[in-house]
């Protein structure tokens, strides 16, 4: 069975990011294909609906929407990150073939009902020991025991090192101190994959 990921990068992740995301993710998976879209420059980072029409109006939603369409892989994979869970999730409903593809949200907006209902659909933030990622109480609100959580690292402790432990597998507190440094020395998370 042949496996395909897309994954879309939030806010500020910018090529060079993605592309060592991408990078170090095939190394770990040599049978899955991966792709990856950075966040177009001047997007806004909230609300939902605002970032989708961002992404369509700098002609970066169509092409992530286009290369999944093209994709033959038996099994898709739409993972956002952030900001970017926006984008996937929309990308999905577009979509409309949940038979096909795996919808998975790393510590951003969370997926709608009808998404949140497929028994395939993933949403994860990460955890070390009391602390807790950027966007974990929102996410608990909303899923309460339906949230996977992702257990770092002792060293990796902030709200930010935690929101990106869920794409870098890597980050700390020292490593990852704001966001710009989220894609430092890049080892792709792939906890939710299942090939």
């Amino acid at each position: 069975m042949s496996t395909s990921v897309f994954f879309i990068g939030g806010w500020h992740a910018k090529p060079d990011h993605i592309a060592a995301w991408v990078r170090s993710a095939q190394l770990k998976s040599p049978s899955v294909a991966f792709t990856g879209f950075p966040w177009p420059g001047d997007v806004t980072s909230w609300p939902p609906k605002d970032i989708v029409q961002g992404w369509k109006d700098n002609k970066q939603y169509q092409p992530v929407l286009n290369a999944i369409k093209a994709c033959t892989a038996d099994k898709i994979y739409i993972v956002g990150h952030s900001s970017g869970c926006a984008v996937s999730n929309a990308v999905d409903n577009d979509l409309n073939d949940p038979k096909r593809y795996v919808l998975v949200a790393l510590d951003g907006v969370a997926p709608n009902d009808a998404q949140l209902n497929r028994k395939d659909t993933q949403v994860w933030s990460a955890k070390s020991g009391d602390n807790v990622a950027k966007n974990y109480w929102s996410l608990f609100g909303a899923l309460k025991s339906r949230l996977q959580v992702y257990q770092a690292k002792t060293d990796c402790t902030t709200l930010i090192a935690l929101h990106f432990a869920v794409v870098n597998a890597i980050a700390t507190d020292k490593l990852v101190p704001n966001i710009p440094h989220g894609y430092t020395n890049c080892e792709a998370n792939l906890m939710w994959l299942k090939t």
